[in-house]
């Protein structure tokens, strides 16, 4: 299960930076993006917990803390801007 967990969260990154690289409707700026980043940097932090591996945990929850702040400045922004 604790690997079944770092795979999906390694999919999760991978998948919002490709798509940011290669699909430029989903980028930073959005949604669903940083969503992405969410889900994967918390399945991820819960691998290197399991792992007892602190570098990684900590890289991930800083790259955590940062999509969540940008999701919340996301959502609060007015719809013409988004």
């Amino acid at each position: 299960m604790i690997l079944v967990a770092g795979i999906i969260g390694v999919i999760c990154i991978l998948s919002a930076f490709l798509l940011d690289e290669f699909y430029k409707k989903l980028n930073s700026e959005t949604a669903p993006y940083n969503l992405l980043n969410i889900a994967g940097s918390g399945l991820l932090m819960y691998y290197a917990y399991a792992l007892q591996s602190w570098p990684f945990l900590a890289l991930n929850a800083v790259w955590l803390i940062a999509a969540v702040i940008k999701l919340i400045r996301i959502v609060k922004q007015p719809k013409k801007k988004r």
